[in-house]
């Protein structure tokens, strides 16, 4: 049986990435996705399991000490990481799984994990960024400000990935990402034991 792939995916605010990934799991539903740990308090229509496992502080802080997680980061005193085992667990078992995460946890894993797949969601253009980040009329200029800057800050990042997924059409954008975790189970590496057999019979 060969073993299941990481692929990573990352995407600044705008670029529609969480609509992407539900669509992904629609249509792929036996895709893993790697579920986080938080030390923050679980908020109104939040489910224990469902994207975050919510823990405690003593925890979260064990777990670093004991190198159990991929990556991790402190955001306003609370502690958000991806715990190692769930994901090498799946890949063992022939999975492939997603982890959803920022740049610098991108970063992170592709130092534990080099052989992890990472996918950038783009958004189409600049312009199309600002109308999406406007279009949800619940921020002020000023916080649409600190999001543009800092969506752009990530989209900077966006050569230190494998792939990049313009998200202009939605049902384009996820056939793209199907089409690279398909892609990724044809290489050499994933295909050499069945090579191998085929050699051996000759």
């Amino acid at each position: 049986m060969n073993k299941g792939s990481v692929f990573i995916i990352s995407g600044p605010s705008g670029s529609g990435k969480d609509t992407l990934l539900v669509r992904l799991f629609e249509k792929c539903p036996e895709l893993k996705f790697s579920i986080s740990s938080i030390t923050r308090d679980m908020r109104v229509g939040e489910v224990e399991g469902e994207k975050y496992n919510f823990i405690s502080r003593e925890k979260f802080e064990k777990m670093i000490e004991e190198d159990m997680l991929l990556e991790y980061n402190c955001y306003v005193g609370n502690y958000y990481g991806t715990p190692k085992e769930p994901v090498i667990r799946a890949t063992e078992e022939g999975f492939d799984i997603v982890i959803e995460v920022d740049v610098n946890g991108a970063a992170n894993i592709r130092k534990k994990l080099p052989e992890a797949i990472s996918i950038f969601i783009m958004p189409p253009s600049f312009e199309e960024l600002e109308r999406r980040l406007t279009g949800r009329g619940t921020d002020s200029k000023e916080v649409i400000a600190k999001r543009m800057e800092s969506s752009l800050g990530e989209i900077k990042r966006a050569a230190e990935y494998d792939y990049i997924v313009v998200n202009d059409d939605i049902s384009t954008a996820v056939d793209d990402i199907i089409s690279i975790i398909n892609a990724s189970g044809l290489t050499l590496k994933k295909q050499s034991q069945i090579l191998k057999e085929v050699l051996e019979k000759c």
